[in-house]
Order: structure tokens, then sequence, then C-alpha cells
């Protein structure tokens, strides 16, 4: 029989045009990546990771703050200085602990000093130095960790806290993304594709074509930050690098299966590739498409920090889909069959076992480690499917045990830091709540009433009314006034960042509903209150509205009712497992203390909407087959056609968001560990077992209402029978 495309030929451009539009791609794509490269150093410029910028407007930690601007002068951030001693502090001591904080004011960034505050044991002095906004950007907070080390030596133990402290240990930790994060990424990803094509030329341009991708996006989604679009931090920006790295690996590998496949049968490596590409094209858009849909619903997050992640995130699959199919067809394209080498496919026979397995498929014979899956599925298609979602319950039931309820802010960075030393010495000797103090600002007519609900908060330590020069008033009368409120300060009894000064924010809070006026309760604590709360909403409304979007798409791409509820339960009981799963091993084989409240978001987010990639590439390919050889025999032959090809995305993806581990934040590590593992159980267990046996058990209803898989020469339903060879 002569190959479909033969008739083709006499239409075909030469040699030389076929040439020249690739290389015009090639050329157009490393220009804008060595543009997009250069934005890797400045994208710092328009990052933050202030908390009090991930919350909406109306957030009323975000009203307190605005308030506060009219009680200061300048933006600034506390340090809390907390040296000690074994023995009683000695009025040598003190006077040494005057000089050091006097010497404070001359280091740049430094923009107040509270006196000295000796500790009622005598033993312990705290210093309050309000440091600049930018004060870890510009080098004050490491000045002043420098003069402290210097300064209280001998038998001083001393140490660097509170807020500023805790924001210098995110920024040190975010240093790593653009280096060794993309580093650990790319090898791990580079190792996994010289394993599965068993070339070295091959996975180098997969690479650069991610990469590619990578250096568009990050030179758009500059431009967007830099506009105020967006609102851009660490988190999102270390997200955005293994996402379009993984995806477009993913979409990479798709692409150039179906090209090895053309290359079989097709002797002009440009029609084949033309083929891989004109076939390849929907399944990726669509898969992408829908995976960039699912991401914008992040839009209609009130966190100000997932609503940034959504048109970053798109952006970042968009140009994954762009470059996978102009810049590494052209590339392709440019080098001919010999980026295969040293295993080259061609049409006179298969070279590798791979190849021999894909040809096998489309001819009805399943050979190989995916023929004697498909074997497996269609011998036993029911007793598998019940046995897996008996397993994968299981799994799920361990999400009751998920404390995601919000972290300390100390336990956000891995490991020992100075400014977990400095709260556990500043908790030895002060009120916990020292140095990150709540700011209540109320209407100046109330000021006594709203003190004394403040005071009336059992974890509040102590409060004062503000005066002028910022220390404590006598009375309402000696308060500062401005816009008609006053400020309170309150020191609490538990750690500024711990859960258990959270819910002294909520007393107050509900303390002060009672006062005349309205009352605004801020702070370090109320901002990490406020974005906790805002976390729990965003879960309860972005994850419905995510799978109602999924699930449209999938009708309207399947034309079938049946296929995306199958496809979607499977994801989503996929998706419980592997949290379910995961908080064992946050809680008993890590030991953290729990989970930030984002982690079942982002995880849910990635892990649904690219599991929902790996679905696409199945069911288009099944849907593909059942025209010819009915519904459960097409989703036979496509699980072994795709079977290699979504097991090595899977792997790429689960690697890739691996590499997120190397930075030292808890949020981060869960992330990787949570996706990783959804990963691997949607790729080896849903994908490969669940999914195939549930369509052949169905048969042809699976389609429903479609008529597809009664096509007059189809094998029909169960496929009891050899299949017919329509090769």
């Amino acid at each position: 029989m002569p190959h479909p495309h033969a008739e083709q030929t006499s239409r075909r451009p030469g040699v030389g045009l076929r040439l020249i539009i690739p290389a015009v791609l090639a050329i157009l794509w490393l220009s804008w990546t060595a543009w997009g490269g250069q934005v890797f150093g400045v994208i710092s410029e328009v990052t933050t990771n202030d908390q009090a910028t991930f919350l909406p407007a109306d957030a009323e930690s975000t009203r307190a703050l605005e308030a506060s601007e009219q009680f200061t002068d300048t933006a600034s951030i506390p340090a809390t200085v907390i040296a000690a001693k074994d023995a009683a502090l000695a009025p040598e001591d003190l006077a040494e602990a005057q000089e050091f904080a006097d010497g404070l004011t001359d280091i740049a960034g430094v923009d107040q000093v509270i006196p000295p505050q000796p500790s009622e044991d005598q033993e312990a002095v705290q210093i309050l130095v309000l440091l600049a906004e930018d004060a870890t950007e510009t080098g004050a907070l490491d000045d002043l960790r420098s003069a402290v080390a210097d300064d209280f030596t001998g038998s001083w133990t001393a140490h660097v806290t509170g807020p500023a402290a805790l924001t210098g240990d995110l920024t040190e930790a975010f240093a790593g993304i653009d280096g060794l994060l993309l580093v650990v990424a790319l090898v791990a990803v580079f190792v996994i594709l010289v394993v599965v094509y068993r070339s070295i030329l091959l996975p180098i341009l997969v690479l650069l074509s991610s990469m590619a991708a990578l250096c568009a996006a990050i030179s758009v989604i500059y431009l967007m930050a830099q506009a105020d679009w967006i609102q851009l931090n660490g988190q999102v920006q270390g997200i955005l690098s293994i996402l379009v790295i993984g995806a477009a690996t993913d979409y990479s590998l798709l692409l150039v299966a179906r090209y090895r496949e053309e290359l079989l049968v097709e002797p002009s490596r440009f029609t084949a590739l033309w083929t891989a590409l004109r076939r390849s094209t929907p399944p990726v858009l669509a898969s992408g498409g829908t995976v960039a849909i699912a991401l914008l619903c992040l839009l209609f997050s009130d966190l100000n920090s997932n609503r940034a992640l959504g048109p970053v995130a798109a952006a970042g699959i968009v140009f994954s889909m762009a470059a996978t199919l102009s810049f590494l067809p052209a590339l392709l394209a440019l080098m001919g069959r010999w980026v295969f080498w040293p295993r080259i496919p061609r049409p006179s026979g298969a070279a590798n076992t791979a190849a021999v397995e894909t040809a096998h498929a489309r001819h009805g014979s399943r050979p190989g480690l995916w023929g004697r899956v498909a074997r497996g599925v269609e011998a036993r298609p029911r007793v598998i499917w019940i046995v897996v979602t008996v397993l994968l319950l299981a799994g799920a039931v361990g999400v009751t045990d998920l404390k995601a309820n919000g972290i300390a802010q100390s336990d956000v960075v891995l490991g020992e830091t100075e400014t977990k030393a400095g709260q556990e010495l500043l908790e030895q000797h002060f009120d916990a709540g020292t140095g990150a103090p709540a700011d209540i600002y109320a209407d100046s007519d109330s000021a006594e009433q709203a003190l004394d609900a403040v005071e009336s908060v059992s974890g509040v330590a102590s409060a004062y009314l503000v005066g002028d020069s910022g220390a404590p008033a006598r009375n309402a009368d000696e308060a500062r006034v401005e816009s008609g409120r006053v400020e309170i300060s309150a020191t609490l009894g538990d750690p500024g960042d711990s859960l258990e000064a959270e819910q002294t924010i909520i007393d107050l809070r509900d303390a002060l509903a009672d006062v005349d006026g309205e009352t605004l309760v801020g702070g370090t604590t109320a901002t990490q209150l406020d974005t906790n709360e805002t976390a729990q909403r965003d879960l309860r409304v972005i994850i419905p509205l995510v799978l109602l979007v999924i699930g449209v798409i999938l009708v309207i791409l399947l034309r079938s009712l049946v296929t995306p509820l199958i496809l979607i339960a499977t994801t989503v009981l996929s998706y419980l497992t592997a949290l379910g799963i995961s908080a064992w091993v946050f809680n008993h084989l890590f030991q953290f203390p729990g989970a930030d409240p984002t982690v079942p978001l982002f995880g849910f987010m990635f892990l649904v909407a690219l599991g929902v990639d790996y679905n696409i590439f199945l069911m288009t390919r099944a849907r593909e087959e059942a025209v010819v050889h009915g519904a459960a025999e097409g989703l036979l032959r496509s699980l072994v056609v795709t079977g290699g090809v979504i097991t090595s995305a899977g792997i790429v993806l689960a690697a890739t968001f691996s590499a997120l581990a190397v930075l030292p934040l808890m949020f981060m590590v869960q992330l990787a560990f949570l996706v990783a593992l959804g990963v691997f159980i949607d790729t080896f267990i849903v994908r490969t077992l669940q999914v195939p046996a549930l369509g052949v058990d169905i048969g042809r209803r699976i389609w429903w209402p479609s008529r597809l898989g009664r096509a007059p020469h189809a094998v029909d339903a169960r496929p009891a029978r050899e299949p017919a060879d329509h090769g």
C-alpha cells in the first residue's frame, strides 16, 4: 500500500525553502532567548517577598498598614537584637549595650533605634531596630548582623531576629532560583532524556527548546510586573521555571515520539516531520490550552500571590507550546535524522525496541512492556480498576491528617538559622511577642475603651497608647491622633509568627468589635493570619471552578460526556491519594510542624491541570484509533503507543518539580514531594491501569453520546477477538 502522503510529493516545496523557513525560525527564537536570558539578571528589580503585598486591598491587615503610614514618616521593618549572658547583667554590661545601640545609627538603612530594654530576670537586653523597607537588598540587615557579631563577644550570646530577619532569610533562600534550581532541574531532565532517547544530541535540542520557552516567558512576565499588572514574588518565579521546563519537555516528548514513528515509514524527513507536527499540534494545543485556562482560574483568587501565579504560569505554558511547535521542529528539520544518532529510525527497519513496539502497535500486535500491560488490562479490566480504586481510596484517607492551616514564619525556612536562634533566646527572657507587636488603630473618641478591650484579651502581655514621640502615652489625651485615629501597640504573649499569636489576633478583633467606630488590627501576625485565611478561602473557591472549566473543555474536545467524568474523577482521586500519603510523610517522616495553606491549592493546580495533559495524550490517540478499531481496542492501542511517551513525560515532570526541594523552604519541599508523588501515581497507576481498564470495561459507551467505536469495520466493544490488521 502506498504511504498516505505519497500523493503530496509533487506539491512539496524545494529542499532550499524547507531549510530556509526552519533557519529563520531558529534565528528568531535564539535571538529572543538571548534577550530573555539577560532579563534573569534584572527580574529581582520587580520581585518582592514582602508578605503584606500578597494580601488583597480589603484585608484588615492591609487597611491597618495603610493607616500606619499616617503615624510614621518612613516605611520601616523591625529587627530585634537580643543579647544575653548566663548571669545577671552588670552596670558595665548595660552601658556596653547602650553604646552599641548608639552606634547603630551610623549604619546606612537604620531608620530608628529604640534604647536597650533589660529583661525582668536582668540576664538579657533587647534593642529594637527599625530598618528601611529595602534593608535586605541594600545590605543594612547584613551590616546589623555583622555589628552584633563583632561587638557582642566573650560571654555574650547575641542574635538578630524579628520580621526583618525573617524577610532576610526568605530572600537568601530564594537566591538560588536563577542558579542552583535551574541547574538541578536541567541536569535531571538531561539525564532522563539521555536514557529515554539513548542519544546525546536530541536531549540537548529538547532542553534548548525548553530554555527558549523559559527565557521568552521571563521576558514577557518581567514587562507585566514592570507595568504593575502582576505582583511577582520569588515563590511564583521558582514555580514558573520548573513548570516551563517540565511542560515544554513533556510536549517535546510527544512531538519527538510522533516524529520517530513517522520516520519508520516515511523516507523524507521533512514529510515525516510535517506529519508528526500536524498530528501532535491538536493534542499539544488541547492539553496546553486546558492547563493554561485552568491556571487562569487563579485570577479569581483573593490572595495576590495566587492571583499572580495564574497569568505567570499560563504565559509559561503558552510559550512552552509555542517553542515545541515552532522552535523544536525547526531544529529537527535542520539536523535531520542524525539527531537520533546512534539509534537512527529508518523505513527499511526499526533499529530499536521502542520503534519496533510502535510499528507493531500500529499493525495490531502488542510486543514489549506496554503490550504486556495492554494484554493484562484486556484480560481482567474490572478486577484491575476496582483494585486500583480501592488502593487509591485507602491512600486518600490520610487527607484527614493534613495540617494545612499555616505554620510559624520561623519554620518557613528549613534548618537552623540565626533568626530561629534569636527567637528562642528572646522567648527565654522576654514576652515571646516582643519585637513583632500587634498594631491597633481605633477611633480617637474610643481610645480608652479600645485600650481596655485590648488589655482584656488573655494572649496580650502588655499594651499602651502610642504618643507623639512613639513612646507610651500616659493617657488618651497624650496619644497621637492622626485622621481621627489613635494607635495602640500590643505585645503578644506568644511568638509573633506562631499559630497561638494568630489566635490572639482573632480574639483581639472579636473584643474590639464592640468598640465604637472602626478598629483595625494589623502587624506581622495579623498579616500572617489574613494570608492563611485568604488561602483557605481560595481553596474552597478555586478548586470547584477549575474542575468545572476542565470538564467543559474535555467535553468539547472529546465530544463525550462519560469520558470527561471518568478522567476528572480519576485525576482528582489521584490527587487526593498523593495528598493523603504526603500528609503522613510530612507529619511522621519529615516531622514538619504543619503545611503551608497554599500547598493543597498549588498541588491541586499542577496535579489536576497537568494530569489532564496525560489524559488528553491518551484519549486523543484513543479516539483516533477508535475510528478504525473500536472503542476498547482503540484505547488499548493508544496505551501501547503512548505508554512510553506518557511515562517519560511523567518522570520528567516529577524530576523537574523535585528540583524545588533544593530551596531550603518548607513550602517548596512540600510542593516538590506532593507533585512528584502525584505525577508518579497518575502516570504509572491511573493512566496505565485504572483509565484503560475502565475504558475496556465500559466499552464503546465511554464515548457516549458520540457513536464513536461503532464503525462498520471496527472491532466493537470488548476486544475479545484478535484485532483486525489495518496496516
